[in-house]
């Protein structure tokens, strides 16, 4: 892996995990604006706390050596919780600003699990 790809891994990563570690963190403490959040688009509170503690052991395995298939489940999860935020904002009629963030970390995912160094994949997959 060239130097270029690694930073852009890493950036991508870091920013990815910091961002669902502080998510997962609001959620599972219920921090009133992500409360008020999930309410406004129509899902149940409970739904934070196991969000919340997802997010949290998928940053845990995107950046710990080896379990490459959990990193596998982890960026799923990742990619299906953002891309369902996003769809969620659209179907509720928010606008732009409201689903900026959620797609910004779609993007991080995208980028994180494309760059990722040759350790970090399982065998099967070729990119």
């Amino acid at each position: 892996m060239d130097k270029r790809n690694k930073a852009v891994y890493w950036a991508a990563t870091i920013l990815l995990a910091l961002g669902m570690l502080s998510g997962g963190l609001a959620q599972l403490f219920r921090v009133k604006q992500n409360t008020d959040g999930i309410i406004h688009l129509g899902y149940p509170v409970y739904l934070m706390s196991i969000l919340g503690v997802l997010k949290l052991l998928g940053v845990i395995a995107i950046l710990l050596p080896g379990f490459r298939l959990l990193k596998e489940w982890a960026y799923a999860g990742f990619f299906f919780a953002m891309t369902g935020a996003v769809a969620s904002h659209i179907a509720v009629g928010d606008g732009f600003p409201k689903f900026a963030a959620p797609l910004l970390f779609v993007i991080l995912t995208i980028v994180s699990w494309y760059f990722r160094p040759a350790d970090r994949k399982i065998a099967f997959i070729k990119n």
